[in-house]
């Protein structure tokens, strides 16, 4: 395992004669902590500013924990606040057919009896109206919103920030961004697409987890960051939407209007759509424990490494 991250990670930041170190600041744990230990010199160099891309649908905890973090006195370097749109008002209007569907949700369709297609999970909801002999296959679209929405505002801050313009770029990297990605989570990690960028992950270099990061806030007083997801990620576990419902009722009756009016009309999309796992309405979904019937942890699946932390 130590062979395989030692060749993913970035040079070293002697090795990188860039003119910009940004941190990419999600306001979860891990960028926050990463934001934090840099502040009191135990990450270096120190980078120039940190950039939050807003998706428009945080919880209220993140934007007051952003609120904090912004506050004087907090961090040695600002931070930028970047956006591409509301994706909580842009998803409603993708499924009036205005544009494509913009989040990895989960599609339910009926394959009659005799249509050999394959079926990726049958018959997944008890007591579903159906044919007999008819099929039920769960899909999950295409993600598109960790680049949509975090990292296409936040190149165009970096190009604007080094004064590139234009289509016209390096073929060396100028920017260095560091990604506030933990040792357990270090799938996520993802070499910058860009010639004139490089990725650099601070808490994976000190082999540090999400745990390492609590116990180092916990040590300085610090308080425990929200988690940094859209309020209707369809990567939240049983758990997490249970904390939403019981926790935050405001977001949790939007996340029910948004899951209502998606389910049909998304631009080449079969069948209907839904936020839940299980394809079903959200407030009809099955939230009890169970060990949350098995469920296997998707965050690390998330493209780039952007969202969550």
């Amino acid at each position: 395992m130590a062979v395989s991250l030692a060749s993913r990670l970035a040079p070293a930041p002697a090795d990188v004669p860039v003119r910009l170190r940004v941190l990419s600041l999600g306001a979860g744990v891990q960028s926050t902590t990463l934001a934090l230990m840099a502040t009191h010199g135990e990450v270096g160099p120190m980078p120039d500013c940190a950039i939050f891309a807003d998706t428009g649908w945080e919880p209220r905890a993140v934007y007051r924990h952003l609120a904090w973090l912004m506050a004087p006195g907090v961090l040695s370097f600002p931070v930028h606040v970047v956006s591409s749109g509301n994706i909580r008002d842009d998803l409603p209007a993708g499924a009036q057919g205005q544009r494509r569907a913009l989040i990895p949700a989960f599609t339910r369709t009926i394959v009659p009896v005799g249509d050999k297609r394959p079926v990726l999970d049958e018959d997944p909801v008890v007591g579903l109206s159906r044919p007999a002999g008819d099929r039920v296959s769960i899909g999950m679209i295409r993600r598109q919103c960790t680049a949509d929405y975090k990292l296409v505002p936040i190149r165009r801050k970096l190009r604007e920030l080094v004064g590139l313009a234009g289509r016209r770029s390096p073929k060396r990297p100028v920017v260095e961004q560091w990604i506030g990605v933990s040792l357990d989570e270090s799938l996520r990690m993802k070499p910058s697409a860009e010639d004139w960028q490089v990725n650099r992950w601070p808490l994976v270099e000190r082999r540090m987890t999400r745990r390492d990061c609590l116990l180092w806030l916990a040590r300085h007083g610090y308080p425990e960051p929200p988690k940094s997801a859209c309020i209707g990620c369809p990567f939240h576990s049983d758990a997490a939407w249970r904390r939403l419902r019981d926790g935050d009722p405001d977001a949790w009756a939007d996340a029910v209007a948004v899951d209502r009016a998606i389910r049909t009309g998304f631009r080449g999309i079969r069948g209907e759509v839904y936020l839940h796992r299980s394809a079903v309405p959200l407030d009809e979904a099955d939230l009890t424990t169970d060990a949350d019937h098995g469920q296997l942890d998707l965050w690390p699946n998330e493209c780039e490494g952007l969202c969550g932390v």
